[in-house]
């Protein structure tokens, strides 16, 4: 038996057909903190990068490379993808993340477990939830 700790040890990786505007709409959108990113070999293009979520945590981004042979990670980019943020203030970082060229897909509302949230599509179609709901 294993026991739980507060230490962040996922990290969900997301590809991205374009990097940098990735980088940009998760950062300007949603509020990400860049903390690394490393070039790939395209111009542009993101070998590997990381962004931290103010509430802890975070995620890895990366994109495809034309220059490169597809692998099991670049094929990604061609798939949607759904992260889950939690935030203390929904009501105000929707208009951030539409503002960036989000697409609202639910909207705001209050769940029966106390979570108040909304969900967006990002520019490349990836889903991210955004709630007030920390888990149990």
């Amino acid at each position: 038996m294993t026991s739980l700790t507060k230490t962040v040890g996922v990290w969900p990786t997301l590809v991205y057909l374009d990097g940098q505007a990735a980088l940009k709409f998760l950062t300007d959108g949603l509020g990400f903190q860049l903390v690394a990113s490393y070039a790939g070999t395209a111009e542009g293009s993101v070998a590997h990068s990381e962004l931290l979520w103010p509430a802890g945590g975070g995620v890895m981004v990366s994109s495809t490379d034309a220059q490169s042979e597809p692998n099991e990670f670049t094929l990604l980019a061609d798939q949607a993808q759904s992260v889950y943020l939690v935030h203390d203030d929904p009501d105000t970082l929707i208009g951030r993340a539409i503002g960036a060229g989000a697409i609202v897909v639910r909207g705001l509302q209050d769940s029966d477990y106390g979570s108040r949230g909304f969900t967006v599509r990002d520019p490349e179609g990836n889903l991210w939830s955004i709630g007030t709901y920390a888990g149990e």
